[in-house]
């Protein structure tokens, strides 16, 4: 498994399977890079949301939205810009590209033995292990 460094990111993959992307830790940043666009999270974002999906004891749709659309309520995404996370509100750090916390993180987490993914084409799924 990689590392998770800038000189060997993690190579994942979206739930659905569409697109490809790497990320890594950089000091206090998760790095994603998705062909030449830079996303930055915080890097507690890992265990925060690992926790935070063990809290829930089941399924969380991961509904993936842009920074500037609505995340439906109670989906990964609506959680990773909420005001009573852990870090209360954005784990996105660059502005404009805060969004796509549902679709970017939980790959991450499967990878890394954490989590449990569906990958239908459509409307997936995370829980915790």
């Amino acid at each position: 498994m990689a590392e998770g460094t800038k000189d060997d990111p993690w190579q994942l993959t979206t739930a659905p399977g569409t697109s490809q992307y790497t990320m890594y830790v950089d000091g206090d940043e998760l790095v994603c890079d998705v062909g030449s666009t830079r996303l930055k999270y915080q890097a507690r974002a890992i265990t925060d949301l690992h926790a935070w999906l063990q809290e829930q004891g089941d399924w969380v749709q991961l509904g993936a939205a842009d920074e500037n659309k609505p995340a439906a309520e109670g989906t990964v995404e609506a959680w990773g810009r909420a005001e009573n996370n852990p870090v209360g509100g954005w784990y996105g750090l660059r502005k404009g590209y805060r969004g796509r916390f549902g679709m970017y993180l939980p790959p991450l987490l499967e990878t890394m033995g954490l989590v449990e993914l569906t990958h239908d084409a459509r409307n997936n799924s995370v829980r915790a292990l």
